[in-house]
C-alpha cells in the first residue's frame, strides 16, 4: 500500500510528523491514545464507556473509525483546496448533536453509519489513495471521536509513504489532553467556534460547556501552530484557521467569539466567517433557527471583525446558503476497500 508523491506534490516541505515517526515518539503516542477508548475521554463529554469492547458513547461510535466518504474536495477555503483539492476524509457520526447540522445525513444517522466502519489499515490506505490522486493535503473532517484510530492510521500511512500536510477539521469540542498527543502530527488546525455561549451550545448542539471547552481546545491548537500561516505555492502547509458560522438571531453570539480570538489568542489569526447557514435537519421546527441569515446579520458580523482588528482570513459570499447543499452518496465508502466514485 505504498504511495509515491506526484511531481507536483514534491517540494521542500517536510512534515514534522516524520521526526516523531523516526524517533519512535509517534508510536509511543499511538499506544497511549488507544487506552483512552477503554474508559472513553476522547472529548469533553467524558462518556467513560469502553469503546474497545463495542460500547457506544454519545458519539454513537465504537473503536473502529467510520468513514462515510472520501474525495478530493474543492469546497474548503482557497488556501486549503488549492487547484487539486483537499484530500478530505469525512468521518461518520459526531460528538455533537447540532439541530441544524448541514451534514446530518452522516453525522446523525447513528446506527446506519456504523456499517461504514473500516479498519485502521484501510483508513491508512485511504490517506495514501488521496495522496496518489494529487491532493494537496489530508483533511480529517470531524475527527474528534476517532482520534485514537486516526493517529494509528497516520503512523501506518507514514511508514508507507505519506508526506502530505494533515488538516484537523473539527467542530471544536475537543479534549486538550488528546490534542497534546497530536502536537507535531497536525500541520493545519481548522476548528469551528460555533457559539460564544455555553447556553447556546447546550441548547442547540447538546454539548455541556461548549464555549469553555472549545476555547481551551483552540488555545492548545494555537500553542502548537501559532497564528502565522505557512504557504507553499499558494497552498497552506501549516497554521490555524478558525471558522465561525453566523446564525440567525445572533444565536452564535458572534461578538463573544471574535472578542475571545482577538483578546485571548492573537488578532493576526485567520478567520473564516461563514454565511452558508440554512435551516437544515431539525432547525425548521425551531422558531429562532427556521430561516436563513439576513444580510444585515452577516454585515454586523463583518463589522465586528473590524471592531476587534481581525483583518486576516476569508468572508463567505452572502449567497452561499443558496448553493451549499452537501451531498455524500456519490462518494460513499465501501468497507471492503472500493470507493464509489470517490474521485
Amino acid at each position: 500500500m505504498t504511495s509515491e508523491l506526484t511531481e507536483m506534490q514534491k517540494s521542500d516541505f517536510r512534515p514534522k510528523y516524520l521526526d516523531l515517526y523516526e524517533s519512535g515518539e509517534l508510536h509511543r503516542r499511538v499506544l497511549a491514545i488507544e487506552k483512552y477508548l477503554d474508559n472513553c475521554t476522547c472529548c469533553p463529554h467524558h462518556c467513560e464507556v469502553n469503546r474497545n469492547e463495542g460500547k457506544l458513547g454519545k458519539c454513537y461510535s465504537r473503536a473502529l473509525p467510520i468513514v462515510s466518504a472520501y474525495t478530493p474536495h474543492f469546497g474548503e477555503e482557497p488556501g486549503l483546496s488549492g487547484t487539486r483539492g483537499a484530500g478530505n476524509i469525512f468521518f461518520g457520526n459526531c460528538n455533537l448533536r447540532c439541530i441544524y447540522c448541514q451534514n446530518h445525513e452522516i453525522s446523525q444517522n447513528r446506527v446506519a453509519e456504523l456499517q461504514h466502519e473500516v479498519s485502521v489499515e484501510r483508513l491508512a490506505e485511504i490517506m495514501l489513495e488521496l495522496q496518489a490522486k494529487g491532493c494537496h493535503n489530508i483533511g480529517l473532517v470531524s475527527p474528534t471521536h476517532f482520534t485514537a484510530p486516526i493517529l494509528k492510521a497516520i503512523w501506518i500511512a507514514i511508514a508507507n509513504g505519506l508526506r502530505l500536510p494533515i488538516i484537523y477539521n473539527t467542530n471544536g469540542y475537543d479534549s486538550v489532553e488528546v490534542l497534546k498527543l497530536y502536537d507535531g502530527v497536525i500541520d493545519i488546525y481548522l476548528p469551528d467556534i460555533k457559539y460564544g455561549s455555553n447556553q447556546y451550545g447546550e441548547e442547540y448542539s447538546k454539548a455541556e460547556n461548549y464555549f469553555d471547552a472549545t476555547t481551551l481546545a483552540v488555545k492548545e491548537m494555537y500553542r502548537q501552530v501559532g497564528s502565522e500561516l505557512i504557504w507553499k505555492e499558494g497552498v497552506i502547509t501549516r497554521g490555524l484557521v478558525i471558522r465561525h458560522l453566523v446564525l440567525p438571531n445572533d444565536l452564535s453570539d458572534t461578538e463573544a467569539v471574535l472578542a475571545f480570538i482577538a483578546k485571548e489568542l492573537n488578532p493576526e489569526i485567520h478567520i473564516s466567517l461563514m454565511a452558508q447557514y440554512f435551516p437544515a435537519h431539525k432547525a425548521l421546527k425551531e422558531m429562532l433557527l427556521s430561516r436563513k441569515v439576513r444580510e444585515t446579520e452577516y454585515n454586523r458580523a463583518l463589522a465586528l471583525m473590524e471592531k476587534y482588528g481581525l483583518h486576516n482570513g476569508w468572508a463567505q459570499e452572502f449567497e452561499s446558503a443558496e448553493h451549499y447543499k452537501p451531498e455524500f452518496e456519490s462518494s460513499r465508502v465501501d468497507p471492503f476497500g472500493n470507493d464509489k466514485d470517490a474521485g
